[in-house]
């Protein structure tokens, strides 16, 4: 017989198991009984009612097709076929508390650790209050974060290099689930001395076009959002890996550039940078937590994601 059909048949044995073997609650009733002496007194220590553990004995007895506890006023004593039970129990029950060990130690080390990527625009705008917020609920998990852009992110969450990304692009990419959790604006700007600066109409799609623009690299949320809405390509100026690179060239009166309106409060407060109206076109985004599909996240992951809900308009 090859390993696979011993396995197979391994399975079928077992797959009645669940339904022959009384479950571990049933098994802690009767070590109770069999510690105390009194079906009542291991209700209580249970924190179950006495007729409950009269109920669970009594099916446990027709489960295993033998009785087990002999009941009298004087008490609840074990059947001899009970005390037998009642060692196979121990073991089991002795079995599942090392179990119970083993996946805290596994929950302890998942939770002493977050790998977080996210794609620029929320690595420098969102994040930072996101981790101070969750560094107040889990002040011993240690953080790591790794900033990029949306290809990145994706390409880190499917190598197993990080428990929980963010993105900003129109789309969710391959082999990742998703949740939005806010959404933002791109918005056009210039330095004062621009002359978009002091026109009066808005620009239109094909204008903004048609104009080298300073621009995030190529596999960035803000370049794929941009290209979407205008339907093809747009030209570059300059590319620039960041979104302070973009905006520091914005300042210096290097030409337009298209930034998340999250990056642009303090700029466009101050006037250093100037807000150009743009019509026929919807650069309006969802900002989303991914994972890799069918892995919810949990432990520190799932409260951060629980953190970003709602984080912006």
């Amino acid at each position: 017989m090859s390993d696979r059909d011993r396995d197979h048949a391994r399975v079928e044995r077992s797959a009645g198991l669940a339904h022959r073997v009384p479950d571990l609650g049933a098994l802690e009733l009767l070590l109770a009984v069999a510690r105390l002496g009194s079906l009542g007194r291991a209700a209580q220590s249970l924190g179950i009612t006495q007729p409950a553990a009269s109920s669970r004995i009594r099916s446990m007895e027709r489960q295993l097709g033998v009785a087990l506890v002999d009941r009298s006023p004087r008490g609840s004593s074990l059947t001899d076929a009970g005390a037998l039970v009642t060692d196979w129990a121990r073991r089991i029950v002795e079995a599942a508390e090392a179990f119970d060990v083993g996946a805290q130690a596994l929950r302890d080390r998942r939770d002493s650790r977050l790998r977080v990527a996210a794609s620029m625009t929320i690595a420098e705008y969102l994040l930072p209050g996101w981790l101070i917020a969750l560094r107040a609920e889990r002040p011993d998990t240690a953080v790591s974060l790794l900033a990029g852009n949306s290809t990145v992110v994706a390409e880190r969450l499917l190598a197993d290099e990080a428990d929980l990304g963010f993105v900003e692009g129109p789309t969710v990419p391959a082999g990742l689930d998703a949740a939005v959790i806010a959404h933002d604006h791109l918005i056009v700007v210039t330095a004062p001395d621009h002359p978009w600066a002091r026109r009066r109409k808005p620009l239109d799609a094909a204008e903004l076009a048609s104009t080298p623009l300073i621009l995030r690299e190529k596999g960035s949320g803000t370049r794929q959002v941009l290209e979407g809405a205008l339907g093809g390509l747009a030209r570059p100026l300059i590319e620039l890996s960041s979104t302070t690179a973009v905006k520091s060239s914005a300042l210096s009166s290097a030409g337009p550039a298209v930034l998340s309106e999250l990056a642009l409060g303090e700029e466009l407060s101050a006037r250093r940078l100037v807000r150009i109206p743009v019509e026929g076109i919807r650069l309006r985004r969802a900002l989303r937590a991914v994972w890799p599909t069918g892995h919810r996240p949990a432990g520190p992951a799932r409260d951060l994601l629980s953190l970003t809900r709602g984080a912006t308009g």
